[in-house]
């Protein structure tokens, strides 16, 4: 197999690869348990949150960009939906509201201030993080959200059918999410910014507008993880979602997204969600402490860059 070929395979199934390789791993160091099918379940409800952020990062980084304020985000948004809920306004009204509408919100701000400064999506959205964050800390008085309605745990918590509600939703979010960026015009106007800004701008594409899109639709993702992430844990933490922007980064980088833009797959995306859940999964089989995580991630996330400008090279 020459160098072409290397970089054509490991571009299709790389990221499938790692997640072999990690199951593998922790199935013979943990044989008794791992492969049961409730802890199989588990990994799919502990990835559903992961996977959500990722998602709408995998489109911050598909333009050669980068959300930093994903977890921030993640963090507000549990918390008004939280305290609507409480002030007694229906759950899906405060849902739509609080999580969706306001992680639109955020998003369309970092969007807006990345056109308007003219500066890097890593310097605003860094900023954006501590803001966002601060602003969370503000409106819960740092105190968590707790005592909404029963049924709004059950809904997203819960199963349809076999299959848990959480995993149900962050496949349902990707599907839509394949068919934007594979099947109408505006995924593809995002891939040509990312491959080539200066030219995707000569042929005519409105790069604000497309890069405030982008935004608003990464802060539609973490408004979503705010909200699942608030009904499973029964009450919404001004904490929440720390840590969040290396894991969603780490599950795009590893899932083959490119770190410079124009090229990335959603499916593959999931997978590296997958891997990240699957990682977190088998160190707490362990009884391996989760900053070990942060170990890991990183020099995850080192490795699958440099082999994606190796592989570039080959290609």
């Amino acid at each position: 197999m020459n160098r072409t070929q290397l970089a054509t395979f490991w571009e299709r199934y790389g990221t499938f690869c790692i997640l072999v390789l990690i199951i593998a791993v922790f199935s013979a160091l943990s044989p008794a348990y791992f492969f049961r099918p409730e802890n199989i379940l588990q990994i799919g409800v502990q990835s559903a949150i992961t996977v959500l952020t990722a998602l709408g990062e995998f489109f911050a980084i598909l333009i050669a960009g980068i959300d930093l304020s994903v977890g921030s985000i993640l963090a507000i948004t549990g918390i008004v939906t939280a305290k609507l809920m409480v002030a007694g306004l229906h759950p899906v009204l405060a849902v739509l509201g609080g999580g969706v509408l306001m992680g639109m919100v955020l998003g369309a701000i970092n969007g807006a201030l990345v056109n308007f400064t003219g500066l890097h999506p890593f310097i605003i959205t860094l900023g954006t993080n501590a803001i966002f964050r601060g602003l969370t800390f503000i409106i819960s008085g740092a105190n968590p959200v707790f005592g909404f309605p029963y049924e709004f745990v059950l809904a997203l918590t819960g199963n349809v059918g076999f299959v848990p509600a959480p995993v149900l939703l962050a496949l349902c979010l990707a599907v839509v999410l394949w068919f934007v960026t594979t099947k109408t015009r505006l995924g593809r106007n995002i891939y040509a910014m990312g491959g080539n800004r200066e030219a995707a701008y000569f042929s005519g594409i409105d790069i604000k507008l497309h890069t405030l899109v982008v935004f608003i639709i990464s802060g539609f993702c973490s408004g979503l993880a705010g909200v699942l992430s608030t009904a499973r844990t029964g009450a919404a933490e001004p904490l929440a979602g720390q840590n969040f922007e290396t894991f969603a980064i780490a599950s795009a980088i590893i899932g083959g997204t490119s770190f410079f833009g124009g090229r990335g797959r959603i499916p593959s995306v999931v997978v590296g969600g997958l891997i990240i859940g699957t990682i977190s999964n088998g160190l707490n089989m362990l009884h391996i402490q989760t900053f070990y995580q942060l170990v890991v991630m990183g020099s995850l996330i080192i490795a699958a860059v440099s082999i994606d400008r190796l592989v570039g090279q080959g290609r």
